[in-house]
């Protein structure tokens, strides 16, 4: 059961217009890997607007704050993986929350590192947490963002690439594919979707 743990101003109708939600695994072991980007994304976009992520409710850590006057609620479940979407399907029970005003962030393996791909709906592609989202919430009509971490080498198990960390090599492209996934975030909120698919896809 998910409880409300912040007060509901008089004027406040409890709604939050919009859900950014970075997947990732819980857990230091799995901190800086390349499954864990969404994660980081939502960590860079709460550094850069000022909101606190230290919120538990709904198996995850949330923050609530106004981006480009739109009024969001940062998420980064704590449930692994591949049962993102119990969080995510308790959110959105709780606060009424659409799927269209649901914003998934996550890795892809078939990027190359840093690269953005921003669609406003699809299917899981193989990821395990959009298809956890998919099957909870009933519909995959929702917009993901999507950031690049490579293609696993040639003889790797799918699994040991994307729990590993980036190496050293990979970091700047790292850390300013986050920067463009602050932007993006910013421009999916004051303008479309569609808007920050021309402005950053290949990005």
């Amino acid at each position: 059961m998910c409880i409300r743990l912040f007060r509901k101003k008089k004027e406040d109708t409890g709604k939050v217009m919009f859900l950014i939600i970075g997947l990732g695994n819980p857990g230091t072991k799995y901190a800086g890997t390349r499954h864990n980007i969404g994660w980081d994304a939502v960590t860079a976009i709460a550094d850069a607007t000022g909101i606190a992520l230290k919120t538990k409710e709904c198996k995850g850590i949330t923050g609530t704050g106004v981006i480009e006057g739109v009024k969001v609620k940062l998420v980064q479940p704590q449930t692994f993986m591949n049962n993102s979407g119990e969080c995510v399907r308790a959110l959105m029970d709780f606060y009424k929350i659409p799927a269209d005003d649901i914003l998934i962030i996550c890795d892809d393996v078939s990027l190359p590192t840093g690269k953005l791909r921003i669609r406003a709906k699809g299917s899981a592609g193989g990821h395990n947490g959009l298809k956890s989202i998919i099957a909870h919430a009933g519909t995959s009509d929702f917009a993901r963002l999507r950031i690049g971490v490579g293609e696993k080498p040639e003889g790797w198990d799918l699994a040991d690439h994307v729990l590993a960390h980036f190496p050293k090599e990979e970091e700047a492209e790292v850390r300013e594919a986050l920067k463009k996934a602050v932007g993006a975030v910013k421009c999916i909120l004051s303008d479309s979707v569609e808007e920050a698919m021309n402005r950053y896809n290949g990005g």
